[in-house]
């Protein structure tokens, strides 16, 4: 229980954004390149999948609950009340065409919270669902706008394309990585490239990276593992050089008995100067450290099948942009990336027999996917726009 807070938040207004004036060029120029990934993989496939975290490794029924007593700066947007929702958590690795798990990138959650109520972000409306997109690291893989165009064009050169050598360079990237670690540096462009460690995806914590509006104040959210169970898995090493699928598989092991908890938390911002919305350096935590507001708790249950990749890894989307005005999504990057998430989405739309849609209720729990199970109302799920 959280009855008062040791630092001063900053508050939100719209200035602490400097948007820049080329940024609907830049915006598209990364849409563009981002798309021409998918347009590859659907070319080779005839299947449309996602331009980054394409694999799934876990797709779960979860239940997030807002802890009672959160102190003013805390109780803000989705958590300004105590209360029990439906969830569901996509787990995945960040590349956009599937690899053997021997290439070791980032770990990626992403969450979508069901049924919340409030003034929505605009292109969101017709949604009921609050998203949260993260992955394993702190710090954003580019250190800007311009950087994170370049290195999406040399990944869409290399989409479908040498996985031999993506596995070479991945095992060189890990042991670069892993001396780096030994005296306590890490490198976020070199796990986006291969490097990540081989680590159990359900050790990992995980991080927003980019900050965004937190109600009246400005925040950066982190999945951190509660249960002992998870916090066992932190740092363990998975054998991937046999199964191609490991991840997946230690996941559906996982949940085949146990119940994971994790801490939903958040990090103030208490200082534009050390910790500025336009940055992609992680913020310093002695300052303002994260801070527990809500539970995610997943029971033991089916973690993956081809039906929930059909209806989670097809028939959904996950956005930053899918959620309350009171968690807009701040800075350039994150500002950037919209249009990205739209014309990803509306691409797999047009093309596979599952079309994206916004669930309205959680859908597994009984098999998997049933129709009418989307809706409460028995109205068809708003699709997401072409």
């Amino acid at each position: 229980m959280i009855n008062r807070l040791s630092v001063t938040p900053v508050r939100y207004r719209p200035e602490v954004e400097d948007i820049q004036p080329d940024e609907p060029t830049l915006a598209k120029s990364i849409a563009d390149t981002m798309l021409s990934i998918s347009q590859e993989t659907y070319s080779n496939s005839a299947h449309a999948i996602r331009s980054v975290h394409a694999k799934s490794h876990g797709l779960l029924e979860a239940r997030v609950e807002v802890l009672d007593d959160l102190p003013p700066e805390l109780a803000q947007g989705l958590f300004a009340r105590p209360g029990t929702y439906e969830a569901i958590i996509r787990l995945s690795t960040t590349p956009g065409d599937f690899l053997h798990d021997t290439v070791s990138t980032p770990r990626g959650m992403a969450l979508k919270i069901l049924d919340v109520a409030g003034d929505r972000l605009p292109g969101s409306e017709e949604s009921r669902s609050q998203d949260f997109v993260m992955v394993n690291a702190r710090e954003f893989n580019s250190p800007s706008a311009r950087a994170f165009l370049l290195n999406l064009k040399g990944l869409a050169a290399t989409t479908d394309r040498l996985e031999g050598t993506k596995e070479v360079l991945s095992k060189v990237f890990r042991g670069v990585e892993a001396t780096l670690e030994k005296v306590g540096l890490e490198s976020a462009a070199l796990k986006s490239l291969g490097g990540n460690p081989p680590t159990h995806i359900l050790g990992e914590s995980f991080f927003t990276q980019l900050p965004l509006r937190y109600g009246d104040y400005i925040a950066k959210v982190a999945v951190v593992p509660a249960s002992q169970n998870l916090k066992a898995l932190a740092g363990a090493k998975l054998d991937t050089s046999k199964d191609g699928d490991v991840i997946r598989h230690a996941v559906e092991e996982f949940f085949e008995d146990e119940t994971a908890v994790w801490n939903l938390q958040v990090q103030l911002c208490t200082d534009l100067d050390s910790m500025p919305v336009e940055g992609v350096d992680p913020w310093p935590e002695e300052k303002s450290p994260f801070v527990t507001v809500a539970r995610i708790t997943v029971e033991p249950q089916q973690a993956w099948s081809q039906e929930r990749a059909r209806q989670v890894d097809d028939g959904m989307h996950f956005s930053p942009w899918n959620g309350l005005a009171a968690h807009q999504p701040l800075g350039q990057i994150m500002r950037l990336r919209k249009q990205s998430y739209e014309r990803s989405a509306a691409f797999r739309s047009q093309r596979n027999r599952t079309p994206v849609t916004e669930p309205l209720q959680c859908p597994f729990g009984h098999g998997g996917l049933k129709p009418g199970m989307l809706d409460k109302t028995a109205e068809p799920p708003p699709r997401f726009p072409i």
